[in-house]
């Protein structure tokens, strides 16, 4: 029993610790507006606060999230962000949202969000949604896809960091919000980061990674990758 204790201890601290990083960290203080720190000399993780005496009603406030996006693009999406960069009083506080607008088979593509979970509300429209499992550890199973097509009023969640997507199956333009856990969860496009870095990956990778020929490779670097966000 001695020793069972500081055993079950530890096991309880692990769990909360695992808990206390799974999201932003916790603010301390009311509010942390942010400052435009594009010329700041010192970077800290997240933003600075704004002296909170200067602290005006429009740091909690944006418009305009009522307007469709231009659609009249490669992927036939558009997302609106709605994070620390729109509203600076969202620093600390660990939350954004998004809305994304899709023409008629338009698709969001295949991305992550590295530091945070999303739940997402379909408006308008029906979209077929999915997103991919990381690794099993069984080396002899495969990656599991979840998918399910969305109606109005459906809700759908995409765990933090897992590849997903969603796609216009209607004939009409689709409307969906949704919700993040971080102030600034973002974004890699697969597509986009593989195939359009700068500098480009080197062709042997992803030849060897792909298993395709190199010609397949060069086409798919050498083509445009449009960036939705």
């Amino acid at each position: 029993m001695k020793m069972a204790l500081p055993l079950l201890v530890v096991i309880l601290m692990s769990g909360l610790a695992t808990f206390s990083y799974a999201s932003d960290p916790s603010p301390l203080q009311d509010f942390c507006v942010a400052v435009n720190d594009s010329k700041a000399s010192v970077f800290v993780n997240g933003k600075i606060c704004k002296n909170p005496n200067m602290v005006v009603a429009e740091d909690f406030f944006l418009s305009g999230l009522n307007k469709a996006g231009n659609t009249s693009n490669p992927v036939g999406s558009k997302v609106t962000p709605v994070n620390v960069n729109q509203i600076p009083g969202l620093n600390t506080l660990g939350v954004s949202a998004v809305r994304i607008d899709y023409a008629p088979y338009g698709l969001n593509p295949p991305h992550t969000h590295p530091r945070a979970t999303e739940i997402l509300v379909v408006i308008e429209g029906t979209l077929y949604v999915g997103f991919v499992t990381s690794n099993p550890a069984d080396a002899t199973q495969k990656n599991k896809l979840f998918t399910k097509t969305l109606h109005p009023g459906d809700v759908f969640v995409f765990p933090q960091g897992l590849i997903h997507f969603q796609f216009n199956i209607g004939k009409t333009d689709a409307v969906a919000f949704a919700g993040l856990s971080s102030q600034n969860p973002g974004v890699i496009t697969i597509a986009n980061a593989v195939f359009g870095s700068d500098p480009p990956i080197n062709p042997d990778v992803l030849t060897r990674a792909f298993q395709v020929e190199k010609n397949v490779v060069d086409k798919l670097q050498g083509q445009f990758w449009y960036d939705n966000n």
